[in-house]
């Protein structure tokens, strides 16, 4: 499979079923700089609570799609590991993430993500780091 078509293949499922059902959308895509979207509604969870619900759901998809990326066809990622802050919850709107590498090497890769509401305001930053086997 061509890299290029391993490219749509990502950004047509938009993180699998899971992304598909959240409606995330991935607008770019490439092993360097992802940007995805994600509608958020009624959200009432508090801020204090560990898990962060929406935020991090869109920030564990666009960085199992960067290390996807990284990977390409024939490599398999297996293993990863999120680390996240939370701002200020999303409650309504659309969020957006942009997740930048930071490490692209042959069996590891990290990214850090900033989740931003529809105001700008951050809600989520992130540090994604993705174990990736040499071999399919």
């Amino acid at each position: 499979m061509s890299e290029d078509k391993f490219l749509r293949i990502i950004q047509e499922r938009g993180g699998g079923a899971l992304g598909k059902k959240m409606g995330i959308e991935i607008i770019e895509a490439s092993p360097h700089r992802l940007v995805a979207t994600m509608p958020v509604e009624g959200n009432t969870q508090p801020i204090g609570l560990l898990h962060g619900g929406a935020s991090v759901v869109l920030a564990e998809t666009i960085g199992s799609v960067g290390a996807a990326l990284h990977a390409g066809p024939h490599r398999m990622v297996v293993g990863l590991d999120i680390n996240a802050t939370h701002h200020k919850s999303a409650t309504d709107g659309i969020v957006t993430a942009v997740a930048t590498a930071i490490s692209l090497g042959k069996t590891i890769c990290s990214y850090d993500v900033v989740i931003s509401n529809d105001k700008g305001e951050r809600t989520c930053t992130a540090r994604i780091t993705c174990l990736i086997l040499a071999e399919r």
